[in-house]
C-alpha cells in the first residue's frame, strides 16, 4: 500500500548494511525538503508530544494529500521527508487505510529510534491521520 517514492526509500534502506548510514540517509532526506515559510509555523501547525519543534502543514487537493514539515532536529526533519514519500499522493480515502507501523517496520526504524523520537513519529502520524480523516 506504500507509494513508489516510499518504495524507493525502502530499496535504498535495504541496500545500506549499516544503521549509521542509513541514519545518515534518513538525515539526507531531510535536508533535501524546502524549508516550511515561517508564515506556516504557527499553533495551528505544530505538533505536540514531539521532544522538539515540529511542524506540519497537510493540503488537500481533488482528493489527494500532500503535506509539508519541518523540525528543527535534523533526524525529525529527515522523519518527516520519510513519512512524505508514505502519504504525499495518495487519494485521501486511502491515508487511513495505511498500516505506517508495518510500513516503517520494514525500514527498521522503530526499533532504532529512541522512545521520545517514537512517541513524536507516533504524533505525527496520528496528526496526518485526523486531517484525513476530516479531508
Amino acid at each position: 500500500m506504500a507509494t513508489a517514492a516510499f518504495e524507493d526509500i525502502v530499496a535504498d534502506f535495504e541496500f545500506l548494511d549499516d544503521w549509521e548510514d542509513r541514519y545518515r540517509l534518513v538525515i539526507e532526506e531531510g535536508k533535501a525538503m524546502e524549508p516550511l515559510p515561517d508564515a506556516l509555523k504557527v499553533p495551528a501547525t505544530k505538533v505536540t508530544g514531539c521532544a522538539s519543534q515540529v511542524w506540519l502543514h497537510p493540503v488537500i487537493e481533488g482528493g489527494v494529500f500532500r503535506f509539508d514539515g519541518e523540525s528543527d532536529a535534523m533526524i525529525v526533519n529527515g522523519l518527516i521527508a520519510v513519512l512524505r514519500r508514505l502519504y504525499n499522493g495518495l487519494p485521501v480515502g486511502e491515508v487511513l487505510a495505511v498500516d505506517a507501523r508495518a510500513e516503517l517496520g520494514r525500514l527498521g526504524l522503530t526499533d532504532h529510534l529512541s522512545a521520545q523520537r517514537s512517541n513524536g513519529l507516533r504524533a505525527m502520524i496520528e496528526r496526518i491521520r485526523e486531517v484525513a480523516a476530516a479531508g
